[in-house]
């Protein structure tokens, strides 16, 4: 009874211990991957080319000449640069059989034919190579400030070492991802290289938007101004026009993110099942719908911000101030009028109710947030909240354009004010959604997404012949 009571903890022990990694390489990322891995139980080994210690090395760590120190472990993590993998072909015989874990990035996408990991498997072939936390930076791992960072892609043709591997990245608090075999090691070492790639679209999209509705709010009120009236309102260049120019691209943005499920309502509508591919472009419409939204969310804060400086401008402040004097001395008071007072507040609290659920939306699309909220709640906020902020801020549109829609001098040029430009969009959004809710087209919409599929006559026919 006591021998076995003394050995238990014993097989305990020694179940728990960690393994000792050996690390190639000793600059930011080995160092900073080697703390890390010595904070989570793990023993580390150097190995370095003059097999000394620098007083960088965390304390605690050995440092060996890279045979000896290969030798202390089967999980050899490479933090060295592909141009100088030609040391390890003198390793070929200490490194055979072991998992080498490759963490290097490339300067440009596409710089080699291979990959690095793949280029590493042909050098020593008598080796299991994996691709690792390449996508996870030394200043991540220094400071601790992973949420970023946390996903770590992973790939190699050995199961078994890829498990090794992926066992480690979960001990440092990370989410390894199994991306398959070496052939997807390329891919993995373009994705830090990789500017917003989802982003891109959204931006370039924005910023075109931005610059023709700009252009169109200098022709429309300070050159026409100019050239009909002689008369010089360069100055609204400042703040005027990007204050007409930011809620038009954030209305514009916002009635795109929900655009493309109507259209792919509408397909799966007209062909009778959900199992069909939709066309590239709308694919990645849909794709891009989380960027989309928080870039008309900036947008939107920049309206916000603009609209909250008007009343120190100088222009505002001398027309308010000669307002006043014209009534002190013609000794007369503009009557109040109610109608003008519940179309101006309530203009008001649209724009207020509007950019707050914009913000709702914006904070439960932060990944820290929707990892939190289930699926259904999700889909409450982002859809349910979503249609009701847009049909908020076309209202406050609507509300900011009220009388001046029929008003001769809305229409200088005829060019139409940009408020009445930002309206097609969202207004056709909300019709044709408002059609697709319907019950007549969502109960089959809803049982077409469920699994469904409505059969053509051609194979209703070749069914009852082939009967």
């Amino acid at each position: 009874m006591e021998k076995n009571a003394t050995t238990i903890p014993l097989t305990t022990d020694l179940s728990n211990k960690k393994p000792t990694v050996c690390i190639f390489g000793t600059g930011d990322f080995g160092r900073s991957l080697g703390n890390k891995m010595m904070q989570c139980g793990y023993s580390i080994v150097f190995g370095s080319r003059s097999g000394h210690a620098s007083g960088l090395i965390p304390k605690g760590a050995a440092v060996l000449p890279h045979a000896e120190a290969a030798e202390t472990s089967n999980i050899i993590i490479l933090a060295v640069h592909r141009i100088h993998y030609s040391f390890l072909e003198d390793l070929k015989e200490v490194l055979h059989g072991k998992v080498l874990v490759d963490v290097s990035n490339n300067l440009k996408i596409n710089q080699y034919p291979e990959s690095n990991a793949e280029y590493l498997a042909q050098l020593l072939p008598g080796s299991k190579v994996v691709k690792a936390f390449n996508t996870v930076s030394a200043w991540a791992l220094q400071s601790g400030a992973l949420d970023a960072s946390r996903q770590v892609f992973v790939c190699g043709n050995d199961s078994k070492s890829k498990e090794k591997v992926m066992d480690i990245i979960r001990s440092l608090g990370l989410t390894p991802l199994d991306k398959g075999s070496l052939l997807a090691a390329k891919e993995i070492e373009n994705y830090p290289l990789q500017l917003f790639p989802m982003w891109r679209y959204s931006i370039y999209f924005a910023l075109g938007l931005s610059a023709f509705f700009f252009l169109y709010c200098l022709i429309r009120d300070v050159i026409y101004s100019y050239v009909e009236k002689k008369k010089d309102i360069s100055f609204r260049i400042a703040v005027s026009i990007p204050n007409k120019v930011c809620p038009v691209v954030a209305l514009i943005l916002l009635a795109l993110v929900y655009l493309p499920g109507i259209f792919a309502a509408i397909l799966q509508l007209y062909r009778g099942t959900k199992y069909s591919r939709f066309p590239d472009w709308l694919d990645q419409w849909m794709l891009c719908r989380k960027q989309l939204g928080l870039v008309a969310l900036a947008f939107a804060f920049l309206h916000v911000l603009y609209t909250l400086i008007i009343p120190i401008r100088y222009y505002v402040r001398w027309r308010i101030g000669a307002y006043i004097l014209e009534q002190a001395f013609n000794n007369k008071t503009d009557p109040f009028i109610n109608s003008s007072g519940w179309i101006h507040d309530s203009y008001l609290s649209c724009g207020i109710l509007g950019f707050f659920f914009f913000l709702l939306l914006g904070i439960t699309s932060l990944p820290s947030v929707s990892n939190n909220v289930n699926w259904r709640e999700f889909r409450f906020v982002q859809s349910y909240l979503g249609y009701l902020t847009l049909v908020l801020c076309t209202a406050h549109t609507l509300l900011y354009g009220s009388r001046r829609f029929l008003n001769a001098g809305t229409y200088p040029w005829f060019l139409p004010a940009v408020y009445i430009l930002s309206l097609i969009i969202p207004c056709i959004v909300l019709v044709m959604k408002f059609v697709l809710v319907f019950p007549c087209l969502d109960r089959p919409l809803t049982a077409i997404r469920q699994g469904w599929e409505r059969k053509s006559k051609s194979s209703n026919n070749r069914c009852g012949s082939s009967v």
